[in-house]
């Protein structure tokens, strides 16, 4: 049997196995999920205040392409292709930053405005034919939603409101700040494992008083038994209620702090989008796993606080406490799952669905794994 043969039948996780091991590490696989996944799919760029000023741009990567998300002298957000028209010369190598003036290709000089229309090209003067109204930057198709800027490479993909109905909703009654954001930090790490590992492994109550002892730092946070983990169709929520009886978090006293919500808010959107908030904390944090290779992941944590306040002392504390405790923490259980995925003696495990339990139930987990299996199989 071929990889492209392989099947998996996810009609009762009661009763059935999870997705086979080869799903998570075969090279063919994850060439299927390139193309007919992350090709089609939305992909989060960035809050829009971001873009408030003529010429503040972000570069977004997608495998080989490289798209600008970059705001016009009109104020408007405008997105290409981050490629020279002469000679597909990459044009910005940075992250994010600001062109005041023009966007200026190295190589050869040929210059585009801020909206990616070709202002000048050196030496063209004399070519039969060339109008440098058809020579401007190829565009990207985007949307805002939830106060984020998303692009995507397919012209004919669902807009994100639809595949996500209801989403927005749900993120605006905990997170009031939602239109008010300014990005605080942002950092990337880059894990040994597949991106679906790394999915899988937040998007599950089973672990949290089972694995290290920071997972059970952040469940005494929540009423733990009132954890929900609930599907959507294309999105998804998992959401614990508050410990009313906490007086700290993250090694800082509560009293005086203010917040976003002193719930724990997660909501993600298919593929690999989540945008959450820790309890007592006021900012908004944004999760993306970006797939490199079948057992290389780029994690980019992005944090947004609100725009016209100061972050309070514990917001600084959780999010240091997320970079140097509980992703690290994490990243081990996904490093070494990874690791084990090729043995043997495993192949395919079972999924934890408990009724009576349904706040450490992998219901959440068979719902993504079956989307990722869908996309590319059916």
């Amino acid at each position: 049997m071929t990889i492209a043969q392989l099947t998996w039948d996810y009609s009762d996780p009661r009763t059935g196995t999870s997705m086979p091991a080869p799903f998570f590490f075969d090279q063919g696989v994850f060439n299927e999920e390139k193309a007919k996944i992350f090709m089609n799919c939305w992909h989060v760029v960035g809050h829009v205040n971001e873009f408030s000023k003529p010429g503040d741009f972000v570069v977004q990567e997608i495998f080989e392409q490289s798209v600008i998300v970059m705001t016009g002298r009109d104020g408007r957000i405008t997105a290409f292709h981050n490629a020279c028209r002469h000679r597909g010369n990459r044009l910005i190598e940075e992250r994010r930053g600001n062109k005041v003036g023009v966007i200026r290709c190295g190589y050869h000089s040929w210059c585009y405005n801020q909206d990616g229309s070709l202002r000048a090209a050196p030496r063209t003067e004399n070519l039969q034919n060339f109008d440098k109204k058809d020579w401007g930057l190829r565009t990207v198709r985007h949307e805002i939603f939830a106060g984020f800027v998303f692009i995507t490479l397919d012209e004919n993909a669902r807009p994100v409101a639809e595949i996500a109905s209801g989403a927005e909703a749900e993120m605006r009654k905990f997170l009031p700040d939602l239109d008010n954001l300014v990005l605080s930090s942002e950092t990337d790490v880059v894990v040994d494992a597949n991106w679906k590992v790394i999915q899988e492994n937040s998007i599950e109550g089973y672990h949290f008083d089972l694995s290290g002892p920071v997972h059970k730092d952040l469940a005494a946070l929540i009423n733990f038994e009132g954890y929900t983990l609930t599907p959507y169709g294309d999105w998804w929520t998992y959401i614990g209620p508050p410990n009313t009886g906490a007086k700290e978090a993250y090694g800082v006293p509560l009293e005086g702090s203010t917040w976003q919500t002193d719930w724990f808010f997660n909501i993600g959107i298919f593929p690999n989008t989540t945008f959450y908030s820790f309890p007592y904390t006021d900012m908004v944090g944004v999760f993306v796993m970006i797939p490199l290779t079948p057992e290389k992941s780029l994690l980019r944590f992005g944090y947004y606080t609100p725009k016209d306040r100061p972050e309070p002392p514990v917001t600084k504390a959780a999010i240091e406490w997320m970079n140097t405790q509980l992703g690290p923490e994490d990243i081990e259980l996904n490093v070494t799952n990874q690791k084990g995925l090729h043995s043997f003696g495993f192949g395919a495990g079972k999924y934890i669905i408990d009724d009576a339990r349904p706040n450490q139930s992998e219901n959440l987990v068979h719902h993504f794994h079956t989307l990722c299996y869908k996309a590319i199989r059916e």
